[in-house]
């Protein structure tokens, strides 16, 4: 019998949990939730499943306290519904919604391209060359035809940005949304024109913060986020999703 890939994702899972044990509790819950999360990123787990926490924990090979505290902050992030004994509700993405998960995205990371920008000169540098490479890795990606290790690259980019700009609460925030845009535009990846012009946009944001300049950086932050979230929705809405 030919194997199932999900089973050696699933394998994986059990590694991972059995390589966090001897770090507690913590580190277990974390593997299940990073595990968890790519999967209904990737539709590996699709809208509308359901299931009890025993039965995924079993699935998994884990216990069921890791996979109710991953559980709790994928509900957070919006990605499922905790059902009162029934267990879990993997939730849709509707373009209504998309809407205002783009409209969080487009100040939290302006004001972190601000904030970068106004750090430009305390150990900045290292953060411009990590943005620089991974727009390298997103254009190399593109011209290869490689869309998922582009939206890889693309979403590293973004991450970044949030996480290395000095703001705990920007960095909290976005985490909540972050993930339920990736899915959305990891879904429509192929059904939208090459993304050429990420890149460009991506150094705008770049030069931007290398030269300590705020204003233009957060405008360009912004105006990134806003001309994916014109191109997106429009493709839903045409496409008559009702949720993804």
């Amino acid at each position: 019998m030919k194997p199932d890939p999900r089973d050696q994702k699933i394998e994986g899972a059990r590694r991972s949990d059995d390589s966090a044990a001897g770090r507690g509790s913590e580190a277990r819950a974390d593997a299940a939730y990073r595990f968890l999360r790519n999967a209904i990123l990737t539709n590996e787990i699709p809208v509308g499943f359901q299931a009890t926490e025993v039965e995924v924990a079993a699935r998994l090979g884990m216990s069921r306290t890791p996979v109710h505290e991953a559980m709790a902050r994928l509900q957070e992030e919006g990605f499922v519904q905790i059902l009162p004994r029934r267990g879990i509700l993997v939730k849709g993405l509707a373009p209504a919604d998309l809407l205002e998960i783009y409209d969080i995205l487009i100040g939290l990371e302006g004001a972190a391209a601000e904030r970068l920008a106004i750090g430009a000169g305390d150990g900045i540098a290292e953060v411009v060359q990590e943005l620089e490479d991974q727009t390298k890795s997103m254009e190399i990606a593109l011209a290869a035809g490689d869309m998922d290790a582009w939206a890889d690259a693309d979403e590293a980019f973004h991450d970044t940005l949030v996480t290395r700009c000095g703001n705990g609460r920007i960095q909290r925030l976005a985490a909540t949304v972050s993930g339920q845009s990736h899915r959305a535009r990891r879904l429509t990846l192929n059904m939208r024109p090459p993304p050429a012009q990420s890149g460009i946009e991506h150094r705008q944001i770049i030069h931007a913060i290398a030269d300590a300049d705020p204003i233009a950086a957060g405008n360009a932050a912004r105006a990134h986020r806003r001309r994916a979230r014109d191109q997106l929705v429009p493709i839903l809405r045409r496409l008559n999703f009702s949720a993804l």
